[in-house]
Order: C-alpha cells, then sequence, then structure tokens
C-alpha cells in the first residue's frame, strides 16, 4: 500500500460520487452542510446546537446562519435544552422532517442505483470491504453516540426484531420459545395492518447494521399509545441508544396527539425501567405471573404527555 494507491483510490470514488449528481439534483435546494444538518437533527431528535455542531464540527456562526434559515424557513425550532438550560434544543417542525425525509428518499434511490450494477454474490464482498476501510481508517476507536443514526426500518428489519428479541431475552433471562411467538404476533400485526401516521417503528442502525428498536402502535384505550419491543444489542448499549429510541417515540406520540403512552414489562429489566423513569413515565400496577418459562412481575407503566414536566 502506497500514498499513490489511497489518491488514484480517492480520483476513482470522487468519480463514481459525481456520477450520483450530488451537487444538484440530491440536495437541491440545500447545500451539502444544510443537508447533513437536517439530517442529523431527523435522526437524532434530541440534539442540541452544541452537540450538533460538534458532530458535523461546524464553525458556530457557520452552523448558526444555517439554524437561522431554517427557522425562517419553518423547518425548525428552537427552545432551552432539557439538559442544560444554557443550550438551545433544535426540533424538526413537520414541514422539516418532510424536507429530511425528501432528502433521504433521494439519497437512497440514487445509491440503489449504484447497487443495481453490482452483481447479487459480490453485494457481500462490497459491504465488507466497506467495513474494511472504515475499520482500519477509524483509528481504532470505539463507537460514539453520534454514530448511531435512528431510521425506520428496511426489508428484513422486522424479521431481525423478533430474531434478535427471541434470543437475547432467552441468553439473558431464559425466557422459552413462548416470547418469540408473542413478538412474531406483535410484530406479524404491525407489518401486515399499521397506520404510519399514528404508528411508527424505529431502528437504531450503528456501522451499517440494526442494534436496537422500538415501536409505537395504538393501543386499545382512547387516545393511547403503547411502546412496545424495546431492545439495544449488548455491544451497542452504553451509548445512549435506548435513551434515544424511547425520546423519539415519546416526541412522536405527542406530536400526533396521544394523551397518553401505556407500556408493560417486567421488573427484571432494571435497565429499560430507568429510562422509562427517565423521560416520565409512573409505574401504575404490578402483578407476579408465570410466562415465557419464568415467575415474573409484571408492570404497567404511564407517562401522561400533558402533565407539566418537574
Amino acid at each position: 500500500m502506497t500514498v499513490q494507491d489511497i489518491r488514484s483510490f480517492n480520483r476513482f470514488y470522487t468519480n463514481v460520487i459525481g456520477a450520483l449528481d450530488y451537487g444538484r439534483h440530491l440536495y437541491a435546494p440545500y447545500t451539502l452542510t444544510e443537508s447533513r444538518v437536517l439530517y442529523e437533527l431527523a435522526h437524532a431528535p434530541r440534539t442540541d446546537a452544541a452537540d450538533l455542531r460538534a458532530q458535523l464540527h461546524l464553525d458556530a456562526g457557520y452552523l448558526s446562519r444555517i439554524l437561522n434559515k431554517f427557522e425562517e424557513d419553518g423547518l425548525v425550532e428552537r427552545g432551552p435544552s432539557e439538559k442544560d438550560p444554557r443550550r438551545r434544543r433544535i426540533t424538526l417542525t413537520s414541514p422539516g422532517r418532510e424536507a429530511a425525509a425528501l432528502l433521504d428518499e433521494r439519497a437512497k434511490e440514487t445509491v440503489g442505483s449504484l447497487l443495481d450494477t453490482v452483481r447479487a454474490e459480490d453485494r457481500p464482498r462490497l459491504g465488507e470491504a466497506l467495513r474494511t476501510v472504515r475499520e482500519l481508517l477509524g483509528d481504532g476507536r470505539a463507537p460514539r453516540p453520534e454514530d448511531v443514526v435512528l431510521r425506520e426500518p428496511a426489508p428484513g428489519d422486522l424479521g431481525w426484531i423478533v430474531q434478535r428479541n427471541a434470543a437475547l431475552y432467552a441468553a439473558e433471562y431464559g425466557f422459552n420459545a413462548d416470547y418469540e411467538g408473542l413478538v412474531a404476533r406483535i410484530v406479524a400485526d404491525y407489518g401486515e395492518d399499521h397506520d404510519p401516521h399514528l404508528e411508527r417503528t424505529w431502528i437504531a442502525e450503528l456501522d451499517g447494521r440494526p442494534v436496537g428498536c422500538v415501536m409505537c402502535v395504538r393501543d386499545d384505550a382512547p387516545g393511547a399509545a403503547r411502546l412496545r419491543l424495546l431492545l439495544v444489542e449488548p455491544d451497542a448499549r452504553g451509548l445512549g441508544i435506548g435513551d434515544r429510541l424511547v425520546g423519539a417515540l415519546v416526541d412522536f406520540a405527542r406530536e400526533v396527539g396521544y394523551r397518553e403512552v401505556l407500556l408493560w414489562t417486567n421488573d427484571i429489566l432494571g435497565a429499560a425501567r430507568r429510562i422509562y423513569q427517565r423521560h416520565g413515565f409512573a409505574l401504575v400496577a404490578e402483578k407476579p405471573h408465570r410466562s415465557f418459562g419464568q415467575d415474573l412481575t409484571g408492570q404497567d407503566w404511564r407517562l401522561d404527555l400533558h402533565a407539566t414536566p418537574e
């Protein structure tokens, strides 16, 4: 490997990127940097300006001008940060999410057209090569919270939710196949018939692979949403993924007009319960039961979306 090898690859790759028309169709009417800001806001719903500046390595004045433009165009709203009142929290408005979704869809279509030129049997090799480049040139650093992206499920992700729930709960808590059956029914019901305006699934992705998920579905109780199937892979814990997933769900539920969010869990899931408590959920009932091959204590939790935060 020589310097010339890398420079030669760079010339090749920039030609590929140019062929994807990144400068015109893909980002219009935004610049590349503006599009990156929209992307980060769409995938990190609780971002403040300081975090955004650090993630994108932007000059404070430059980022401020972008956010001012977005605010004038009705794409973002700014308010005090929940973590630090000295900071400003940035959230996308409904038009802002639509703009970010359009850019994301364009990117998927454009890169998809590039992948269409690669034979199916060669795609695993290409994926492994891309991961190798990232690993070798990434200084061996540990994953950071900003490396995690929240996105909508892609084909195969619903099956992944079933498989990983079954495998992890069996390994960590000794659950039997009854739990896999329950998860499969929940996921199947969602996949076959869900209202995208009132129900949503989030996948947390790290280095191109899913590492977490959560579902928001309508509950039988009027005005209530239900949180289901929160999961974070063991090797991705500690990055705040569970907190981001629950935060995204709560923000969505509040925005679309739900009155409350309900969930059922078991007392052995201590880490998940601490996340729920941080987001304002309150324990309303608990009851011992025998399920999934284990003696458990089930718990019902509730979040009042109209309550005033303390």
